[in-house]
């Protein structure tokens, strides 16, 4: 469904239209005034549908979830050209992040977003009924959930307004609730929208029934609520449509929606975007921003270098195991092979992160910004995992557990494992890493099994499990909210 992002945009040019005829007196006197409120909207299933479209928007943004997810871990570097590019990146590369961080302040505005534009259609849900409302509230929910996800793993406890919109002065008043309290909102949105979807979207990008309980069961496994984690996702492994796909084109557009695919984020090279306004980009920003210095050569576009694999990532393969030549590109032996031509960027290792390199293609306007990639938020690759984990994890089924992770395994080329216990747990933690590598999942990964501190240097504990809170957000609260430990 790559059009979703438009209808919102459309919206708002109509309410930039309106305002700007309002301020010629010759057509106020022949033309009523217009606005689109809540008192004349929400009155049709298209008002609805297009409300939700406007949700789903905001996706596009979470793409710095996925850049600064990996290089907050030790799978990669910030990269860049110098030390002084993108300096948010290059922060929470060395752990030394403040509250005053753009990027930082990016995450939590954008996600914040989001959860704005689904609580507007929830206060308004019931104003208008018509066949087919519950499953656009339902898809309106699982957004919700989404997003507050994101900001729950990475600030904590966030203030929550249940399904009203937050308005200027809340920030005083509206406490940040406990992150159990979060959680329970997403597990209950996650629920309405488990039984108000089907498996199969209607149109492709849209949430499905699949998507919530994935995401679900993720969200359990954050708690280490490990029985009803393995519940939901031994269901939807037994029962959903599921399989995995031919890993060589996974990360191709050929490779997008497919049978692997349990939940993307849609992107398209359609329309133009520009540095003032990365948000406003129809196109998958990171995919540019990751892209090979002056590149020159077949299949791949250049781009800015960030975002760039250690070796350590890359030794992790074994040399049968198909997956690290199409998730970690080796950049000399590429260009040996084919002669193409490229800068050493800051903090060059020698690795890019082919899965969202951006490829040659009929992109418009800056090519760095309108990338078409989507991003794989959920793949069935990542269930499988999961279900494994909590069922070794939980004391309840190493058996099915390794049944799960030799699933992964064999896709890969590997053999089979017989372990169990912890050592079973290890093997389940190494193959997440490599399965999922540049993929935006690491770090969490590593501060919800108490590893990070081992693994990422720079990292404290007490302190950089969470991140801060931006200042302005602290300082509009005027002491209503505090600043995370440490910051």
């Amino acid at each position: 469904m790559k059009r979703y992002n438009n209808i919102f945009n459309k919206m708002l040019l109509l309410l930039l239209l309106a305002f700007s005829f309002g301020c010629s007196e010759d057509y106020l006197d022949k033309t009523e005034e217009y606005n689109i409120d809540s008192e004349n909207y929400f009155n049709s299933e298209e008002d609805y549908y297009n409300a939700m479209i406007g949700v789903y928007d905001v996706l596009q943004s979470t793409y710095v979830n996925v850049l600064l997810g990996e290089i907050a871990s030790d799978n990669t570097l910030s990269g860049g050209e110098s030390a002084n590019d993108v300096i948010g990146f290059q922060q929470v590369d060395e752990m030394t992040h403040t509250p005053v961080n753009d990027n930082l302040d990016d995450v939590w505005d954008w996600n914040f977003a989001g959860v704005q534009r689904a609580n507007y259609v929830l206060e308004f849900e019931d104003k208008t009924d018509f066949e087919g409302r519950e499953m656009i509230i339902a898809e309106v929910r699982f957004l919700r959930a989404y997003f507050t996800f994101e900001l729950v793993k990475w600030f904590g406890p966030i203030p929550l307004k249940g399904d009203e919109r937050f308005v200027l002065g809340d920030e005083n008043s509206i406490p940040r609730a406990p992150v159990e309290d979060v959680y329970a909102q997403i597990e209950s949105d996650l629920q309405f929208a488990i039984d108000n979807l089907d498996y199969t979207a209607p149109e492709i990008g849209r949430a499905t029934k699949g998507a919530a309980m994935a995401l679900l069961g993720k969200a359990h496994l954050y708690q280490e609520e490990f029985d009803e984690a393995a519940v939901v996702l031994t269901e939807l492994i037994n029962n959903g449509p599921y399989a995995l796909a031919d890993f060589e084109t996974l990360f191709e557009q050929e490779g997008e929606n497919n049978e692997e695919s349990v939940f993307e984020v849609q992107y398209t090279g359609e329309e133009g975007a520009g540095f003032g306004c990365l948000q406003c980009s129809e196109g998958n920003v990171a995919v540019g921003f990751q892209g090979i210095r002056n590149y020159s050569g077949p299949v791949f576009e250049p781009g800015f270098s960030f975002n760039v694999p250690v070796q350590e990532a890359y030794n992790l393969f074994d040399e049968d195991d198909i997956r690290r030549e199409f998730s970690i590109l080796d950049i000399e032996a590429w260009v040996e092979e084919t002669g193409a031509t490229y800068a050493e960027g800051y903090k060059h290792t020698g690795y890019f992160n082919r899965k969202y390199l951006p490829r040659k293609n009929d992109n418009v306007g800056d090519a760095n910004l309108t990338q078409p990639n989507n991003y794989r938020s959920i793949r069935y690759a990542d269930v499988l995992l999961m279900a494994a984990e909590a069922l070794n994890r939980g004391g309840i089924d190493d058996n099915e557990a390794r049944i799960y992770l030799n699933e992964v395994r064999e896709r890969a080329g590997l053999q089979e494992v017989e372990a169990s216990g912890n050592v079973l747990t290890e093997l389940i933690f190494e193959e997440r890493r490599k399965e999922l590598v540049g993929e935006g999942h690491r770090f969490f990964d590593l501060v919800r099994t108490g590893r990070a501190a081992d693994n990422i240097d720079g990292f404290t504990s007490g302190k950089n499990e969470l991140f801060p809170i931006p200042l302005e957000e602290i300082e509009f609260s005027q002491g209503n909210w505090e600043q995370n430990p440490g910051y």
